[in-house]
């Protein structure tokens, strides 16, 4: 049924088939639908930040960016879902078209430059949420907000989120707000972060419960940046990186007539890099930072490989575009099966 309906979808423009999307997963949660789309699988849950998560198969942000539809991308069996990226104010994003799949890879290029409808509507959003999994928010800072002051914009959206969140994410990392990527290096990163450690810390404080707060990365970085960043944000304190967000690097899909499109690349090409970056962090942090692998999942053994390279837990997107429902279940059972053997010591 799915790859009928990719077929009918994949005629369409790309951000028109997206919205169209989104839109009738938004209609089937308000329709009370959801009840029959399965709904979390029985598994070995999860902890990883102190959360219990259902599965550790998650979907990654940048799909449903203003949770109108996660209730409905949660009932399809994802253990965790994150929403986002959110800014505090609604904006437009990058002009259109921005949006570009490349078939033959199993890839798609974006420089959608977070379009979102603002805090205050994604959190009308999931303040009566009724997905039972776990659900994460990403955070980042809007195109007018210089460099200089994006740590406001993060912690403004944070400050609003945090009551309805179960993590939080901040988006340092995306390739299409300029600027927004030198916010990984050196004191940038220590004056964005601190601020929102604070927050949280106070709000565990005042409220009694603790939202972990988790740092999206590049996977366009050396090694040695790499443990860096991972330095700087375990300092920090930091519950969690995720790795990673798109990649810059046309290399994989060099001679394709997207090829020089600005934006993102994400989808199987960059699965080997963002590997490398999740075993790169594993092995430097040893286990004191855990890691979600995102990044050119495409089946359940591209999963089991981002646990075995160090990752705790694994978000997907554009293998779900071009696989369904299916590659939920596929990368579900993979993962459980792995965690068994780990438990039984096989």
């Amino acid at each position: 049924m799915y790859q009928l309906a990719r077929s009918l979808l994949f005629k369409l423009d790309s951000e028109v088939s997206h919205d169209l999307s989104l839109d009738l997963l938004a209609a089937s949660s308000r329709l009370g639908l959801t009840k029959f789309l399965g709904g979390l699988p029985s598994t070995n849950p999860v902890e990883v930040m102190g959360l219990r998560f259902p599965n550790a198969v998650g979907l990654a942000a940048g799909l449903d960016k203003n949770a109108d539809a996660f209730e409905t991308l949660g009932a399809l069996g994802f253990g965790f879902v994150e929403v986002g990226t959110v800014t505090p104010k609604g904006q437009g994003g990058n002009p259109k078209p921005r949006l570009f799949r490349l078939p033959e890879h199993e890839a798609i290029i974006n420089r959608m430059g977070f379009n979102n409808k603002g805090v205050d509507h994604l959190v009308s959003r999931i303040k009566s949420r009724r997905y039972p999994g776990v659900l994460g928010v990403n955070i980042g800072k809007n195109l007018t907000t210089s460099v200089e002051d994006a740590a406001a914009d993060y912690l403004a959206c944070l400050e609003a989120v945090i009551p309805y969140a179960d993590y939080i994410t901040a988006n340092i990392s995306s390739p299409n707000t300029p600027g927004l990527r030198s916010l990984q290096f050196g004191e940038s990163l220590g004056q964005l972060i601190a601020p929102l450690i604070v927050a949280r810390d106070r709000y565990e404080a005042e409220q009694g419960k603790r939202v972990p707060l988790a740092v999206k990365i590049a996977p366009d970085m050396t090694d040695d940046e790499i443990k860096m960043v991972a330095d700087t944000l375990a300092e920090q304190g930091v519950d969690g990186i995720i790795a990673t967000n798109t990649t810059l690097s046309r290399d994989a899909v060099a001679g394709h007539r997207f090829e020089t499109e600005a934006g993102g690349l994400s989808g199987a090409p960059v699965r080997d890099a963002s590997t490398h970056v999740v075993k790169v962090l594993a092995e430097h942090m040893k286990d004191s930072l855990p890691i979600i692998g995102v990044g050119g999942i495409s089946s359940g053994a591209d999963a089991v490989e981002k646990l075995q390279a160090g990752a705790r837990l694994v978000q997907i997107y554009s293998g779900f575009i071009y696989h369904g429902p299916e590659l939920i279940k596929e990368a579900i059972a993979s993962t459980d099966a792995y965690y068994r053997q780990q438990d039984l010591g096989i």
